[in-house]
């Protein structure tokens, strides 16, 4: 199966997941729905702790998300985030072996 799949994990400052969910849809969002390379994209909230943001993408190649991190988008994203999260986010690359369509 080729592409890339990629599981991410932030961890906002107390109070702060909102605001970076703010920023997401300002910066990554716009750049996410106008980028083909995106097969696959959720966004979401972990229901067991207040402050943690999980997120599922799926590239058409790595290539592709390698590419996205040197958008002008992201850029702009981390230099807005960056401030309101408790660290670097845990991210796991991963190969997909199946997927149900």
């Amino acid at each position: 199966m080729s592409g890339v799949s990629i599981f991410i994990r932030h961890k906002a400052r107390s109070g702060q997941r909102d605001a970076v969910h703010a920023v997401w849809d300002e910066y990554l969002r716009p750049a996410i729905e106008g980028n083909p390379d995106h097969t696959s994209y959720h966004y979401g909230f972990d229901e067991n702790d207040p402050d943690t943001i999980c997120v599922f993408q799926r590239y058409v190649s790595a290539l592709a998300a390698s590419d996205f991190l040197k958008s002008p988008a992201y850029g702009q994203y981390l230099e807005a985030v960056t401030p309101l999260l408790s660290g670097p986010p845990d991210v796991h690359s991963v190969h997909q072996v199946w997927a149900k369509s």
